[in-house]
């Protein structure tokens, strides 16, 4: 068996304390193999992430213009409902000169 003393740093020396532990091979034997190790690129994958985001802000900012978009149709089709602009008519014609004869109407014509 062997033994390994593992330290704690401390400044004040009163409260420093010392273990001695026994290594277990069968353990860390189980541990290095299971190990992994990888290089780790930090900008790579902050890059990565604020991509994400981005996108993520940009198809909630055109989901939100798709709303906005949506929202001012109805609002114009309700004005549209609401005006007299679809119930009255530009060709709208007077009755009287159906009783008149052509001569009357004519006077008329010309008058105007």
């Amino acid at each position: 068996k062997q033994w390994y003393q593992r330290r704690v740093s401390i400044t004040a020396g009163k409260k420093v304390i010392k273990l001695n532990i026994e290594k277990n091979n069968e353990i860390w034997k189980k541990l290095e193999k299971t190990r992994e190790e990888r290089d780790i690129d930090l900008q790579e994958e902050r890059e990565g992430r604020e991509k994400e985001a981005r996108e993520e802000i940009k198809k909630q900012q055109k989901l939100q213009r798709e709303l906005e978009r949506l929202q001012i149709e109805e609002d114009k089709k309700e004005r549209e409902i609401r005006s007299y602009k679809g119930r009255c008519e530009d060709n709208v014609t007077s009755n009287q000169f159906d009783n008149e004869s052509d001569a009357e109407r004519e006077l008329v014509d010309d008058f105007m």
